[in-house]
């Protein structure tokens, strides 16, 4: 239990009186939400995170207070064994911060203590960088004469007198080195004949957070075309009120100035802006824009990749009301502001937004949900809007605005499906003089990036899939051996850069649990070699070295770079590529999705998606979605200005619907024909899911619990409801747990929620290590 840093300590647990009492949730997967009693005589509020005796131990554990009252709270108890508050903190959330978390244990089935615990971020709760200084100031009144002064106070004071009083208070030591002092003493002398006065102030010491993100030199906005001014001039009416937007924007329409446009409406009126991202490190150019826009009316980030000093600084920003745009991920919905003006989604469809262990809250819905209880609006945009969003708008729950032109010079890029089954025949040798096995690269795309290459322009490769190989396999055509986790019922992924190598055996690690595994020289079955297949971006790096790497003089991590997960283990490491990248020192850029979200390069010409099915084999009624999504997004990163752009889609499924669609840029269309799709078969968004799943190192005792929860559901849901399963999941093993599930099918969440509910009540349902309840899942693996 970790020991905070609490303002006040009660030193025994005898009762007083006048005793206040008070029901605290605490941080556990405790799911009782009318809390636990205690009584206290500190100074507390409702919001405050305390510190509380649990159990016969009376352990040390912390909570929030989510009631204040008199003894009614403790009916039905003997008030003088009614436990005492141990301690109390300065943390506190806020009446919106604590509405909305309220709301997230409810709708998601959560127990409340978890969503607190998760709304404030640990270095916020332990005041990490949180220091006492002294600071001076003037006197308001000075004696006339002077008392009288050593002639070293003497002079100080004379510089002191220079210095304008916005500058003041300052801290004692910056102002002993501004007026160039060798010693602290004169200013103490000054202070103690009364000339100035010294007080103490608690600051956050941390290092800029500014510096990694790229800022436009030029802040003037530009002029906004007939769309975007349409957009601005139609939402700004509704600033004031609770309502929701949905912005279908094609990529490079203009989406970032409509938002700021909005934004300094709100600051106009003295309100404060919070802007969802899908992760800054992901998308350091929307972020600079802001910064460099809002800076002077003060902008804080919220994100994982800050120091916890940091972290704690920007939250302090926040809540002292200095910073009046909030930029961050999905965590940032837990900000502590309150006086509210506006909320934005940027790329409101990504699946970065869902929470994936508990409090399983989708950051999108929760800030539809923060806009009511603001009483503001919220504008969600995206050029593939979530088809969650989209039948929302079609229901007339959401304003839907569309714009469909690029701003600027640039006009979409003209996109090109390859077969990929039929553009392989490539000539090309290897070292040895032998055919390349299994080329990713076909003809069409490499004949483009030459030419692109050839003409001082840039070009983007997409491969989502990271690693070298995906499957380790006999060689063997009548051997089904392949090399599996030992822990998970899941191949194990060969990363060249992860392989680990002890005594001369190699190793590679599994991408769920992390466990190791031996890769042998033959297979176990047969005794012949084993081979490695598929494809990812590793092995798509060298063979781009391989096959252009001599005519373009491409050297990997100089002009050549592959962006992923293993490649960029730091926000830092992100953003210096992308630097590099925007002033033309990098021509070839391979990667996963990391460089398909809101990437402005005007020198991008040439995108080549290496397989767009990737997506498509996933048993999952959202894989059509995702692989539309991609494609239109990583697209949009070519023809950005005056030079048209275009895009090489390789597929072994030309005839995919996703696929054409996006190669038309053609959303809309797309969008209708899945939502009748998902209609004809009661999916989401038309209907509503929730995904419970069992898990056990026993696979009977997994499969018995889910039956148990299955029955019982039957049992309390109205006739509405279906329950598939339960049913094994589609990775049946993970960490030696086994894994089953059930489905819970509904025209509206309220049916799924009040048989949850009740559940729940009864103490058959609970959110821990052994179950997961997941509203709205978005995978389903």
């Amino acid at each position: 239990m970790s020991m905070l840093p609490f303002k006040h300590e009660l030193e025994n647990d005898e009762s007083a009186a006048g005793d206040t009492f008070v029901r605290v949730v605490i941080e556990r997967g405790l799911d009782r939400s009318e809390g636990l009693t205690y009584r206290t005589d500190l100074d507390v509020e409702v919001g405050q995170r305390v510190q509380v005796p649990v159990g016969r131990g009376n352990t040390p554990t912390d909570g929030f207070v989510i009631q204040i009252g008199g003894p009614e709270l403790a009916s039905g108890f003997e008030l003088h064994k009614v436990k005492a508050l141990r301690s109390v903190s300065p943390v506190k959330l806020n009446t919106l911060q604590f509405e909305l978390c309220q709301w997230i244990a409810k709708y998601y089935a959560c127990p409340l203590g978890m969503v607190l615990a998760a709304a404030i971020p640990k270095a916020v709760k332990k005041q990490i960088g949180k220091r006492t200084i002294q600071t001076i100031t003037r006197a308001e009144t000075i004696p006339s004469p002077l008392p009288k002064l050593p002639p070293t106070a003497l002079e100080a004071w004379e510089k002191l007198k220079e210095i304008d009083t916005e500058h003041f208070p300052i801290e004692k030591s910056k102002l002993k080195d501004q007026i160039h002092l060798r010693s602290i003493a004169p200013i103490h002398k000054l202070r103690d004949v009364g000339l100035l006065i010294e007080s103490e102030e608690e600051v956050i010491r941390t290092p800029s957070v500014f510096n990694l993100l790229e800022q436009n030199s030029d802040r003037i906005a530009p002029e906004l075309n007939e769309q975007q001014q349409a957009v601005v001039e139609g939402i700004i009416g509704s600033l004031n009120r609770s309502s929701t937007h949905l912005i279908h924007g094609i990529t490079g329409s203009g989406k970032t100035e409509v938002y700021m446009r909005l934004i300094e409406q709100v600051l106009a009126v003295g309100k404060t802006a919070l802007v969802l991202v899908p992760e800054i490190a992901l998308t350091p150019q929307t972020a600079g824009r802001f910064v460099a826009r809002f800076k002077d009316q003060g902008v804080a980030l919220l994100h994982s990749g800050l120091s916890d000093g940091s972290r704690n600084a920007q939250w302090s920003l926040v809540k002292n009301k200095e910073a009046r745009v909030v930029i961050g991920p999905r965590s940032a919905i837990f900000a502590p502001i309150e006086d509210l003006g506006i909320i934005i989604v940027d790329e409101e469809h990504d699946s970065s937004y869902k929470q994936d262990r508990a409090p399983r809250y989708h950051a999108r819905d929760s800030a539809v949900m923060l806009g009511t209880l603001a009483n503001c609006a919220v504008i969600l945009g995206s050029a593939t809007p979530s088809l969650e969003s989209w039948h929302n708008a079609r229901a007339g729950r959401y304003q839907l605005w569309s714009m469909t032109t690029r701003a600027g010079e640039g006009t979409l890029p003209r996109v090109q499906i390859v077969d990929s089954t039929k553009d392989n025949n490539n000539t090309f040798k290897t070292a040895s003089n032998k055919s390349l096995a299994f080329p990713i690269i076909g003809q069409t795309l490499e004949s483009q990036i030459n030419q692109t290459l050839d003409r001082g322009e840039q070009a983007i490769l997409l491969l989502n899939r990271r690693g070298y190989a995906s499957v380790v396999a006999s060689a063997d055509p009548n051997c089904d051996w392949r090399l599996e986790c030992d822990q998970c019922d899941s191949t194990m992924v060969v990363h060249k850069s992860r392989v680990r190598n002890s005594a001369g055996k190699r190793f590679v690690r599994c991408h769920h649990c992390l466990s190791e595994q031996l890769i042998p020289t033959v297979c176990p079955m047969t005794g012949k070699g084993v081979v490695q297949i598929g494809v990812g971006t590793q092995r798509a790096e060298d063979e781009v070295l391989m096959r252009l790497g001599e005519r373009q003089q491409l050297k990997l991590g100089e002009n050549f770079v592959r962006v992923d997960s293993d490649t960029m283990t730091r926000p830092s490491d992100y953003f210096s590529i992308l630097d590099r990248f925007s002033k033309g020192q990098i021509k070839l850029m391979l990667g996963t999705q990391m460089i398909a979200k809101g990437l402005d390069f005007p020198g991008v010409t040439l995108v080549g998606i290496l397989n767009a099915d990737t997506a498509l084999s996933i048993p999952d009624f959202r894989a059509e979605e995702r692989t539309f999504q991609l494609i239109a997004q990583v697209a949009g990163r070519a023809g950005r200005s005056r030079t048209p752009g275009q895009v090489i889609v390789q597929t072994m499924n030309p005839r995919n619907k996703a696929i054409i669609l996006a190669s038309k840029h053609d959303y809309p269309n797309f969008a209708n024909q899945e939502l009748r799709t998902r209609q004809e078969c009661d999916l989401p968004p038309v209907t509503r899911m929730a995904r419970i799943i069992c898990r056990d190192q026993d696979a009977a005792k997994a499969k018995a619990r889910a039956e148990q929860l299955a029955d019982a559901l039957v049992a309390l849901s109205d006739s509405r409801v279906s329950i598939e399963g339960p049913m094994e999941c589609t990775i049946a093993r993970i960490a030696n747990h086994a894994r089953w599930g059930l489905e819970v099918h509904a025209p509206n969440a309220a049916l799924i929620q009040k048989p949850v509910a009740k559940l729940r009540q009864q103490g058959l349902l609970k959110s821990d290590a052994g179950t997961i309840i997941d509203m709205d899942p978005i995978w389903l693996m």
